[in-house]
């Protein structure tokens, strides 16, 4: 479809799809950056916990976002980690810091695909937005004016 032939209510219909689109994208990108910074921080908390002199330390394990209770650090080698859709699995550090490295690989992929995306649609958009301030200016200069 060829936007140069679209009438001006049909490019402000387009113009206000793309908007949308563009506002879901953003959006998608601020939570895999997120996603992406979760994981970084358990790639440092892993390297953190497996230091010399952690075993035995007191910490606070969280039940819950707002429920933490005490506990011993032991077994500083041993996680246990999500592998996705709340499948738990144990790995040693190695391995854990290993799967995080990779889901933030992914992400950045992910990322990288979704910022081209953004930029093709904030050319389109621009692109409507021309052709729509040309055509609307026609029909001003067009329609009869008041007396």
């Amino acid at each position: 479809m060829d936007v140069n032939d679209l009438s001006v209510q049909q490019l402000a219909e387009v113009r206000q799809q793309l908007e949308a689109e563009l506002e879901h994208l953003s959006e998608s990108f601020t939570q895999l950056r997120q996603a992406q910074v979760k994981f970084r921080d358990c790639i440092d908390s892993v390297k953190t916990a497996s230091s010399q002199g952690q075993e035995g330390k007191d910490i606070l394990v969280p039940l819950t976002s707002s429920l933490y209770v005490p506990g011993q650090m032991k077994n500083i080698d041993k996680y246990v980690v999500d592998v996705g859709t709340d499948y738990f699995v144990e790995k040693n550090s190695a391995d854990a810091i290993k799967l995080f490295e990779g889901k933030c690989e992914t992400l950045n992929k992910n990322l990288v695909d979704l910022d081209k995306l953004v930029n093709e649609k904030m050319k389109g958009l621009q692109t409507v937005e021309e052709i729509f301030k040309k055509k609307y200016a026609e029909t001003q200069k067009a329609a009869p004016k008041p007396e």
